[in-house]
């Protein structure tokens, strides 16, 4: 890691596209999400502290077990960065200058352009397996802990539920549409180590999958993601979430008609790093909590 977990907290944006989207679905999760920036202030408020010298005995625990490398607390941040990352284009600089703006999204569509229903079925499937893997990083059990993770669904609250909010509305429902669970268990059990192979976020994050070889490593995504279809299947029904009710949410800040739902994917895969984003605020939140516990 190039730079410490109090930078990287401290760098969060307090405003931007990122950050007005995932407000945007606030209505799925109603004030589970504050956009809580710098490692100070997260500290205060995941503590309740305000003694400027437990402060800062917890922020050097905090970050002494961030830069222990036995842990898995890079691996974790490195998952939520990489899958975020992968597919970002040039036009991602100049959303970035647009700040607070309601944006057209046709003057972009000559650069940014809709991923097929496989390459959006790969990644679905791998944040679903990054945020597994990260889970059992963070939390210190075997990467292949399925069940684990599937009952820590059921708890998840803040920055955790609004990332896997994210995923449903913006991964999910957006380019693949209202059967996208469906739609996305029958594109893996259909795909072949070859076409997983080809694709380039699987490459960057392969090593951290459980699995012998990319056979294994496909079966192992596959029974992931299978195993949280009743969750999110949940989420979608209680919110009676449709691709359109999450656009009409949208359209607070971006310009769109809900005939070109691909683009808008194509559009907010490039402009936001809303993985990157929560997950950096779930690691400060777990690491301050751990903190706490041993100091």
């Amino acid at each position: 890691m190039s730079k410490s977990i109090f930078e990287l907290v401290d760098e969060l944006p307090t405003s931007n596209l990122t950050v007005s989207m995932l407000r945007s679905l606030d209505f799925v999760a109603p004030g589970e999400w504050q956009n809580t920036v710098g490692f100070v202030n997260t500290i205060k408020t995941v503590t309740g502290e305000d003694d400027d010298s437990l402060i800062q005995q917890i922020g050097e625990r905090a970050i002494y077990l961030f830069n222990d490398k036995s842990q898995g607390y890079q691996t974790a941040l490195w998952l939520y960065q990489t899958v975020d990352g992968t597919d970002k284009a040039l036009g991602a600089a100049a959303l970035a200058n647009k700040v607070g703006e309601s944006i057209p999204l046709l003057g972009f569509l000559n650069s940014i352009t809709p991923k097929p229903d496989k390459a959006q079925t790969i990644d679905l499937t791998l944040k679903v397996v990054a945020e597994l893997v990260a889970f059992c990083q963070i939390n210190g059990i075997p990467g292949d802990s399925i069940g684990d993770f599937v009952a820590s669904l059921g708890e998840y609250s803040g920055e955790s539920l609004i990332r896997m909010v994210a995923l449903i509305c913006v991964d999910g429902l957006i380019p693949l549409g209202p059967d996208f669970i469906n739609k996305a268990l029958s594109g893996i059990s259909q795909m072949s180590p070859q076409d997983l192979g080809q694709n380039s976020t699987f490459q960057n994050i392969k090593n951290t999958i459980p699995g012998n070889n990319d056979a294994g490593k496909l079966n192992f995504i596959g029974e992931s993601f299978d195993s949280v279809k009743g969750w999110m299947s949940g989420i979608v029904a209680a919110n009676d979430l449709t691709p359109q009710k999450v656009v009409g949410n949208l359209q607070n800040f971006v310009q769109l008609a809900d005939d070109k739902l691909d683009y808008l994917a194509a559009f907010l895969d490039v402009a936001t790093n809303y993985y990157e984003h929560t997950g950096t605020q779930t690691l400060a939140r777990r690491l301050i909590e751990r903190a706490v516990a041993e100091i």
